[in-house]
């Protein structure tokens, strides 16, 4: 099976670390992001399946993250990450073209397998 190439952006270095070491153990290739404007340019310079993205970060925020990776690569699968169940924020991510929400703390298998779903969606279109 091919790995999954996964952008994990998160201003968390402990959830960060945490996760990258689980997912690596389920053959996904796991690169990182610590803030909007390092997804940014991630995304530009390699390819990725799949973005899980953090709604609360210092700077540009997830939404604004959301809204500019959507700009340059509409098909890319987004999902949000939040550890604040505001279903403003929520509504607003779904808007603006996030697959999905899931709200932290979020148990691994649940996103590995919210993960396969948005990969499985893209190939859909």
């Amino acid at each position: 099976m091919k790995k999954i190439r996964l952008l994990l952006v998160d201003d968390e270095n402990d959830f960060l670390n945490a996760y990258v070491r689980r997912l690596v153990r389920r053959n996904v290739d796991v690169s990182v992001a610590c803030s909007g404007r390092d997804a940014i340019e991630a995304i530009k310079a390699a390819d990725f399946d799949v973005v899980v993205l953090d709604v609360m970060m210092p700077g540009m925020n997830g939404l604004e993250t959301l809204r500019q990776i959507k700009d340059f690569s509409p098909a890319l699968p987004v999902i949000i990450l939040t550890g604040h169940a505001k279903s403003e924020a929520l509504i607003e991510g779904m808007d603006c073209g996030a697959f999905d929400y899931l709200l932290k703390p979020i148990g691994t298998d649940d996103l590995y397998y919210k993960m396969l779903d948005a990969i499985r969606s893209r190939t859909l279109y």
